[in-house]
């Protein structure tokens, strides 16, 4: 009982995250093509991360979220990110560890499409470097999430271990978002460029 109160909150908090980025969108002009953008992005996020299942941590979902990020906007970069780590669940398995894969994902996005960084990470060697350093980020912020579901509390010891101990995964990390950007930059970068070009909307 204890662990579907708390499997509710998460999904709650969760949802909840979401809501300040959709009420951004309900207020701008356009903002049906904008979500039509981001549920296709969205989409070939999550049927990334199907094709590529069968390999542990080697996915382009970041990849395809920092993409947004830049091309979008950092909203859109969130919501993509976010919806692509819930809606890709239904298939991999729904759990209190969701709302911190959406979390980490939708500030991969949204940090990626930053004013500072959208013209800058058009250049293939600081996409490269910013790919590390994003999966950095998330397996530190997932290994958060691994602490707290082994113990009751936060500690840093065991925070320290854990980060140690899933070095590997943060190495893959690093080397997929790294790969898929170099892949994806140019056919997915100049659609998105193009779509901002003639119909503005990000």
């Amino acid at each position: 009982m204890a662990d579907r109160r708390y499997n509710l909150v998460s999904v709650l908090i969760a949802l909840l995250s979401c809501v300040p980025f959709y009420f951004a969108y309900e207020k701008r002009e356009g903002s049906i093509r904008r979500m039509v953008m981001i549920a296709v992005m969205t989409a070939i996020s999550v049927l990334g991360r199907l094709i590529f299942g069968p390999i542990p941590a080697f996915k382009p979902m970041a990849a395809v979220t920092i993409l947004s990020g830049i091309y979008m906007g950092p909203e859109s970069g969130f919501l993509v990110g976010s919806l692509s780590a819930v809606v890709s669940n239904i298939f991999f398995g729904q759990g209190p560890w969701t709302p911190f894969q959406m979390l980490t994902l939708g500030m991969t996005g949204l940090l990626s499409g930053l004013p500072l960084f959208r013209v800058l990470l058009r250049k293939r060697l600081p996409l490269a470097i910013w790919g590390m350093a994003m999966g950095i980020m998330y397996s530190g912020i997932m290994d958060i999430w691994t602490v707290l579901s082994l113990i009751d509390s936060f500690s840093w010891k065991r925070y320290l271990l854990a980060l140690s101990t899933a070095v590997p995964y943060t190495v893959t990390y690093m080397v997929s978002n790294v790969v898929f950007l170099m892949l994806t930059i140019k056919p997915i970068g100049e659609k998105l460029n193009r779509i901002q070009i003639k119909h503005g909307i990000f």
